[in-house]
């Protein structure tokens, strides 16, 4: 069996924040190639005279930084190695968590579960990284590992190793895919205020063939896209 890494990050979970669109994403890679794809990411912000701890974040995307960012969305695409999956929320405000008995939250870390279920593989090994939400998450995290190991039936958990938190910024693959999600989000909320942003986006379309707006079949590998309905879905 290969060990792969899962590296998970969302936008806009929060349920009142300024946007009605929430994504989700992340990206997987075997432990080998997660481990040489965040040295050249280090290496790609050296080049481009930035520090390699800089942490990369959709929210920093100017037009200072773009050559940087648009070699990073390059570099994802060139990789063979690196996969991605995303789901869009497209309206959060349609929720009705008390008609479904649920918090926020809890339906927060079943769209997680949902993200990464479809990567699961029963012939393969997995290590789950989240970037840390709040320092109450354990018993969510506890559960959420357990969800994932009953849907590939991993009673004794050598299938999903370990799922666990950790601090994007120390995190390369983490920071990337905060990068893929908020170019999805920015596509999925229709924003044009920044041209730098619209460039990136614009790349991620061409490189990908895709609209960034509709959902892909779901064996899509290298950009795995499902758009989650509320009114289908509850």
């Amino acid at each position: 069996m290969t060990t792969f890494n899962i590296y998970c990050d969302e936008s806009c979970h929060l349920e009142h924040d300024n946007s009605v669109v929430m994504v989700l994403g992340a990206i997987w890679a075997s432990q080998k190639a997660s481990k040489q794809a965040a040295q050249r990411i280090m290496e790609l912000k050296e080049r481009h005279g930035l520090s390699r701890h800089m942490e990369v974040k959709w929210v920093k995307v100017s037009k200072s930084r773009l050559t940087f960012y648009m070699d990073l969305v390059d570099y994802f695409f060139d990789n063979s190695e690196l996969m991605f999956r995303s789901i869009v929320i497209p309206n959060k405000s349609k929720l009705k968590h008390a008609q479904y008995g649920q918090t926020h939250n809890d339906w927060y870390y079943k769209m997680q579960f949902l993200l990464v279920k479809q990567i699961l593989e029963r012939t393969e090994n997995y290590c789950v990284y989240l970037d840390i939400k709040d320092s109450k998450s354990n018993e969510n995290i506890a559960r959420l590992h357990e969800f994932m190991c009953k849907s590939v039936l991993d009673f004794d958990r050598a299938i999903v190793k370990n799922v666990q938190q950790v601090r994007s910024h120390e995190v390369q693959l983490i920071q990337l895919s905060d990068l893929l999600i908020g170019a999805i989000g920015y596509a999925n909320r229709n924003i044009k205020t920044s041209d730098a942003k619209l460039a990136i986006v614009e790349r991620i379309r061409a490189r990908s063939r895709l609209s960034l707006t509709k959902s892909t079949l779901p064996s899509e590998r290298k950009m795995n896209l499902f758009r989650w309905s509320a009114q289908e879905n509850g």
